[in-house]
């Protein structure tokens, strides 16, 4: 199993080119099930969560084809003339919950679908239940049985007005890639509006898909026939984003972020602008680094998009504990998200934690120390507080990095952090 060690206390400083959105990228590539033409998807991360959705297309019947590397980053030609297999298997739903997201179009298209359930995760459970009552909403017969979602529409799916009890990024996805197929009129209200949810409308759009008001709280689909194939540029991931921008903060340094788009982040970019950090546009993207001195603590609560993403909460407490004063982290979206708590304040982090908030009181320095990831953005966060840390970090379960984050030892080693990536020695 690889670890990674941080030695601390290196202003990062240089370019770093962000990489395509894992969580855009996901919801495209289950989108190639809608239609027996070509969808060629550009700017797609390598990453193991991208890995195994492709390993999951390909056991149901989609090839998937690499271009390599252009200037519109790497490219994945997704074709799916004959669906070969309508079942989702545990081995690889249990890797990664996204893998859900093949039901909606697997049903659509085919009539019938069985899925795994995802089942709970590291950061607490994420029921699907807004799926399936969408689905049914739209005919469906749906049962649970031995672990599996069985879901059948011999009629076709019909379009349905669906109302959702609470804001879901993967049931607005899964609902609007099944209406995109089915007869008449869809209409989804209290939709996410994530930049996400946006990109999948685009891409389904030039696919003949007719879908208006993605990036609103209500998204009308009208039903197609079929659809066609196409090419679609993923947008940039603004998590990754967020994060180079504490990075940059958190070491003190000067980061250009190729690629990155402010205005995928307003919120985030507010209370990190009140904490002192400069984002400032420039040719090729963003360019960030402490605007005056120490950092100052900054109070916030994550919020369905446009408000503070919950996916940038841990790398806020690292970026929070180095800052001058007291600083409240509320986390509203997920139930189990401070686990990264207990490593932080393994590097001497000063943190209380309170129900679902978090009083962080900021120190001049943290000390370096063993840690172990529990979760992807978990993991990022003491990625952070290692570049600021006194000493040589060590970061154990590396693999939850690799789910989200492409190349970022790499990235990082070039713009001047001391970071090396190894694997622990197996006793003889």
């Amino acid at each position: 199993m690889d670890k990674i060690k941080i030695t601390g206390g290196v202003p990062l400083n240089g370019t770093i080119r962000i990489s395509g959105s894992k969580n855009a990228a996901l919801p495209l590539m289950a989108a190639s099930l809608l239609t027996r033409k070509t969808l060629c998807l550009e700017n797609v991360p390598q990453l193991a969560d991208i890995r195994t959705m492709s390993e999951l297309l390909g056991l149901l019947g989609v090839s998937v084809e690499e271009r390599g590397n252009g200037p519109s980053g790497r490219s994945l030609v997704f074709r799916a003339d004959e669906i070969a297999s309508t079942v989702a298997p545990y081995d690889l739903v249990r890797k990664m919950r996204a893998s859900v997201l093949v039901l909606g179009p697997l049903l659509a298209r085919q009539g019938h679908a069985e899925v795994s359930l995802p089942g709970g995760c590291a950061i607490g459970t994420r029921p699907v239940d807004l799926h399936l009552g969408g689905l049914e909403a739209m005919g469906a017969q749906i049962e649970l049985a031995d672990g599996y979602i069985q879901a059948q529409a011999p009629n076709g799916l019909k379009g349905a007005e669906i109302i959702f009890s609470n804001v879901s990024v993967g049931a607005t996805e899964n609902l609007m890639m099944a209406a995109a197929l089915a007869e008449g009129e869809t209409r989804l209200v209290n939709a996410a509006r994530e930049p996400e949810i946006v990109d999948l409308a685009n891409c389904l759009t030039a696919m003949g898909a007719d879908i208006e008001g993605a990036g609103k709280d209500e998204i009308t689909i009208r039903g197609r026939a079929s659809l066609a194939g196409a090419t679609h540029h993923v947008i940039p991931d603004r998590i990754e984003t967020g994060t180079f921008v504490m990075a940059a903060a958190i070491s003190d340094g000067d980061l250009c972020l190729e690629g990155a788009r402010a205005d995928h982040l307003e919120k985030p970019f507010q209370v990190l602008r009140q904490a002192g950090v400069a984002i400032d546009p420039v040719e090729t993207g963003l360019r960030v680094r402490r605007a005056n001195g120490p950092l100052q603590g900054a109070d916030i609560m994550t919020e369905a998009f446009p408000g503070f993403a919950t996916d940038l909460q841990a790398q806020f407490m690292a970026l929070m504990a180095t800052a001058e004063g007291a600083s409240m982290i509320t986390e509203t979206i997920f139930e189990n998200r401070f686990m990264h708590v207990p490593e932080l304040m393994r590097m001497g982090a000063d943190i209380t934690v309170h129900g679902a908030s978090a009083l962080v009181r900021g120190r001049q320095r943290l000390k370096a120390a063993p840690v172990m990831a529990t979760d992807l953005r978990a993991s990022v966060s003491l990625v952070l507080a290692a570049l600021a840390a006194e000493g040589e970090t060590e970061l154990n379960r590396v693999y939850h990095l690799d789910r989200g984050y492409e190349r970022i030892e790499e990235k990082l080693a070039a713009c001047g952090a001391s970071i090396v990536r190894s694997k622990e020695s197996t006793p003889s």
